[in-house]
């Protein structure tokens, strides 16, 4: 069974991802805000949270490192540790992700990998004590693969927390069940900043409809969104 997914981000006004680009405030600071963030993610009670390649690369700066002797290797799905109290997914198409210890945080770490990763990719994961489930069809199927996460490691509530990417690519699939956003007192404005969500030329229009659950105000200046997520 699918888990219920909560998109959890921060944004600025005008809906910029990178908080390192936001004007300053008199009322919080940057790392003010990422408190909250995690703060809120705490409360929000997750049993994981997902994020795209990008985003996980920034927390395993690590280079390929796959065992002289690979031996056989498990598909469509490795499962390393399936009692661990919380887990970190990476959606990971091409393999690109390498990973020094089998945690982020303490948070277990799956892969969800693309239908063609090399053997020696998956050999690699398993020997760091990483869960890995590799897509069973050509284009990966994000509801599929998340029903194998509920499934296989008893994940009910997952915290979407990705890039742009990701997250327009979760909308558009009908997955999103919850969108929990906070605001910051801070404006990007560039020409071409990057949105919290994107999905290619054609956009969600059609495809999403959210209605308003909450509104609350929070400590420096943000302000927290919650809506109810249902397929356009």
């Amino acid at each position: 069974m699918k888990p219920h997914v909560v998109c959890h981000m921060l944004a600025s006004l005008d809906g910029s991802l990178h908080p390192s680009r936001y004007t300053t405030s008199p009322d919080g600071t940057r790392a003010e805000w990422s408190g909250i963030y995690e703060q809120v993610h705490g409360d929000l009670e997750g049993d994981a949270w997902i994020v795209g390649r990008v985003t996980m690369a920034e927390m395993s700066k690590v280079g390929a490192h796959p065992p002289a002797h690979a031996g056989k290797v498990e598909r469509p799905h490795h499962f390393a540790q399936r009692d661990a109290g919380s887990f970190a997914v990476a959606l990971d198409a091409s393999g690109k992700l390498h990973f020094s210890k089998s945690d982020i945080g303490g948070d277990h770490v799956v892969v969800l990998l693309g239908h063609r990763v090399a053997d020696s990719h998956l050999a690699e994961l398993a020997a760091d004590g990483v869960s890995y489930i590799v897509s069973e069809t050509a284009e990966m199927d994000l509801g599929r693969l998340l029903d194998v996460l509920g499934r296989e490691l008893g994940i009910r509530r997952l915290l979407l927390e990705g890039g742009a990417g990701i997250n327009g690519s979760f909308f558009a699939a009908g997955l999103v069940d919850e969108l929990s956003l906070l605001v910051a007192p801070a404006l990007d404005a560039r020409a071409a900043n990057q949105g919290f969500v994107e999905f290619g030329e054609s956009g969600l229009a059609g495809k999403v409809l959210l209605s308003l659950t909450s509104c609350e105000a929070l400590a420096h200046g943000l302000i927290h969104l919650r809506y109810a997520v249902t397929p356009g």
